[in-house]
């Protein structure tokens, strides 16, 4: 059985993410900090945090591994139906903040609580102002009513959380997301783990050793895109929706 190893918070070092294997949600490693040096060197290697409040950070590397690769995105027929009516539109870091606040009130079954602490949300926050960690809102008469957070990297993008206040909001966001993301020619967004939610989108599992064999060439592909200035999807989908 291997030995769950504790971090210090002078090293943003881990241990091999093979070490995981005999954890079926594949716990990796326990402790340390969640600084901007460690955040970048665990999502590129397939790593992230995931705890409780009251918990040490608890650092998870799963396998099988959810992901999507953007070339074959999937958007079904009410999904593009849902596009088509122009309900909703869609910004790029206009309010992370938010977002990130509206992600941590969402109540998830089976879970007491969330998981996007204080301390979560100011270590992404300071990844926003780093240009590493973006946001996806969609408005509905000027008012937010969903979106998403997460973290870029090179030609890589993990995904971290979404809320919906309305109906297909946090749907269009992770829609137009993909296709930027395709028009991009991004290799690969980190899903994380199964739901059908997301295999509707067209993501697959993975083992361990194929997932972070593409990441690792995602991460190495620069990405010199400023999201914000050039986002390129229309507010409401493609024109070939029409």
């Amino acid at each position: 059985m291997s030995q769950l190893t504790w971090l210090d918070d002078h090293s943003a070092d881990f241990p091999p993410t093979s070490s995981a294997l005999e954890d079926p949600n594949g716990l990796l490693a326990v402790g340390g900090t969640l600084s901007p040096d460690r955040l970048i060197n665990a999502y590129s290697q397939g790593i992230f945090p995931w705890y409780s409040e009251g918990q040490p950070v608890l650092w998870w590397s799963p396998s099988p591994r959810m992901a999507l690769e953007p070339a074959k995105l999937h958007l079904g027929r009410s999904t593009k139906k849902l596009i088509r009516k122009r309900i909703f539109s869609v910004t790029v870091d206009r309010c992370f903040d938010s977002v990130i606040h509206h992600c941590a009130a969402v109540k998830r079954q089976h879970e007491d609580g969330t998981w996007i602490t204080d301390e979560i949300m100011e270590a992404y926050a300071e990844m926003h102002r780093l240009g590493l960690a973006h946001s996806i809102e969609t408005w509905r008469d000027g008012e937010l009513v969903g979106g998403l957070y997460g973290i870029n990297i090179g030609k890589a993008f993990f995904g971290e959380s979404m809320f919906s206040l309305e109906s297909g909001a946090s749907k269009v966001a992770f829609s137009l997301l993909a296709m930027q993301l395709k028009t991009w020619n991004f290799q690969l967004i980190d899903c994380q783990i199964y739901t059908d939610y997301l295999a509707s989108f067209g993501a697959t599992e993975m083992n361990r050793n194929k997932f972070e064999q593409k990441l690792a060439k995602a991460v190495e592909i620069p990405h010199s895109c400023k999201w914000s200035q050039q986002w390129s999807m229309p507010a409401y989908g493609p024109e070939s929706f029409e």
